[in-house]
């Protein structure tokens, strides 16, 4: 088992997935269990997650999606959406709409981590049409879809893709 500075070092973005082997109900459970606790702004969660696993829809996601292949076949495409009404009437409109963006992409974040340390991968997608999202998941106006998250076995493993030294994105005041 990977500590956690292991598991976040391993993460990749995954593109490729064995399309064959499907993610367990008890490793997909574990990893929403993970993600939903997650900080959010007053512990309100102001998000929602739907988990997309009928390839029809992962199929009409590809349409939404820049045409991101990967997507339908990804046995699992999370879908984390704002749902910013607790945050609003605790916070006020525009903190409240800011908090729920945070929160949403907070628990995206843990996903992918839970993801990797239940044997998985995921890819981030964040090219997409939001109202063609909508339509398609039939959501209500104030539910904005913010990430797609592909969850998989994966059948590559890219190369780490190298990140920028502490120094030239960290400041010490």
């Amino acid at each position: 088992m990977w500590s956690f500075f292991e598991t976040v070092r391993n993460r990749h973005s995954v593109r490729r997935y064995e399309s064959e082997m499907l993610v367990e109900q008890e490793k997909l459970h574990a990893i929403l269990e993970a993600a939903t606790a997650a900080p959010s702004a007053g512990d309100l969660q102001s998000y929602r997650i739907l988990v997309v696993t009928d390839l029809g829809q992962r199929q009409q996601l590809v349409e939404c999606a820049a045409n991101n292949e990967f997507i339908a076949e990804a046995p699992v495409c999370m879908v984390f959406c704002t749902d910013p009404k607790r945050a609003v009437e605790s916070f006020g409109e525009q903190s409240g709409q800011l908090f729920s963006i945070q929160d949403t992409t907070i628990v995206a974040s843990y996903a992918q981590l839970a993801a990797v340390a239940a044997g998985l991968a995921s890819a981030w997608v964040g090219d997409f049409e939001t109202a063609a999202v909508s339509k398609l998941l039939e959501l209500p106006e104030d539910i904005v879809p913010m990430a797609l998250i592909t969850i998989g076995y994966p059948a590559e493993l890219p190369e780490l893709t190298p990140r920028l030294p502490l120094t030239d994105v960290v400041d010490f005041l």
